[in-house]
């Protein structure tokens, strides 16, 4: 997906919250804003909107030293979404359909996004997300994936929302699946890594693996050897999260995208309105608006 008019904007914003998080100096986060545009004002088309969150990230550091400003934040929402994972657990062995529960809580848990804002209501979300309507939903098709695959590659997004991703990983793993989740090479915004999931105990359910690349999405040119492998070798890859379609969107590959659509361009490549549920084959992308 490229980047979209509106997503220099929030690119900007995003900048501002990162530096006001980082330090109380406003030459330094002066610095920070003018040396994105500098860089925002040669960037090609082709750009992908993570892209340009790898490189604040990048800046930040190099101004401020400070190379994981949100450390406890992202502590925070794992602490809460573990606190709701016995209850949710429940909610998802007596449901009727306890792949699709799991599957909303899992869409759920993407509302923890510092690319967007930096405050949550996590068990207001679940409890909507369980109710609330797909504006896509191809889980049907996901079903009939399902039959015929063994290797899943689940793609992880932010903290908290691994804790749901858990339970989905778990329902899966029940079908007999072999489950690998991939989740960031380094620390930026308030996505997952290798820490965050051994944090939440996310190692001792299935194979955890980094991707080789600290960005808050899937730039596949910038994933690792060990990441590619683990992609080109799964039968069915699992994608969380906006960052994630917008990087794997345009690929050739068996996907599927769960996310849910946090601001107009996401909702406007999705032919979506904001805040809408999508559960979108990858076989579809290309009939896209």
């Amino acid at each position: 997906m490229q980047l979209h008019p509106d997503c220099v904007v929030c690119m900007f914003q995003q900048a501002l919250r990162i530096a006001k998080a980082t330090t109380d100096d406003q030459q330094k986060q002066w610095e920070i804003l003018n040396r994105l545009a500098k860089e925002m004002a040669d960037l090609p088309v082709t750009t992908i909107s993570v892209e340009i969150a790898g490189r604040i990230r990048q800046i930040v550091a190099e101004t401020t030293g400070e190379t994981n400003p949100y450390h406890q934040q992202k502590q925070h929402y794992n602490d809460i979404a573990l606190k709701l994972y016995p209850h949710l657990r429940e909610l998802v062995k007596n449901s009727q359909d306890p792949l699709l529960t799991a599957i909303r809580i899992a869409i759920a848990g993407n509302i923890v996004d510092f690319g967007i804002g930096d405050t949550f209501d996590l068990e207001k979300t679940v409890d909507d997300s369980l109710n609330q309507e797909f504006a896509i939903f191809d889980y049907q098709e996901f079903r009939q994936q399902l039959t015929g695959v063994q290797k899943i590659l689940y793609l992880a997004d932010n903290t908290g929302e691994i804790v749901f991703d858990r339970l989905l990983v778990e329902i899966l793993q029940k079908q007999g699946k072999q489950v690998t989740v991939a989740v960031r090479g380094g620390s930026v915004l308030n996505d997952a890594t290798l820490e965050d999931a051994r944090y939440v105990g996310l190692d001792e359910v299935c194979e955890v693996i980094g991707n080789g690349a600290a960005l808050p999405g899937t730039v596949f040119s910038e994933t690792s050897s060990q990441f590619q492998q683990h992609f080109h070798q799964a039968d069915l890859i699992v994608s969380k999260g906006q960052g994630n379609f917008e990087g794997l969107s345009d690929m050739d590959a068996p996907l599927v995208f769960l996310l849910k659509a946090k601001c107009s361009p996401i909702a406007q490549e999705l032919g979506v309105e904001p805040g809408s549920m999508v559960f979108l084959a990858a076989s579809k992308t290309r009939q896209l608006a």
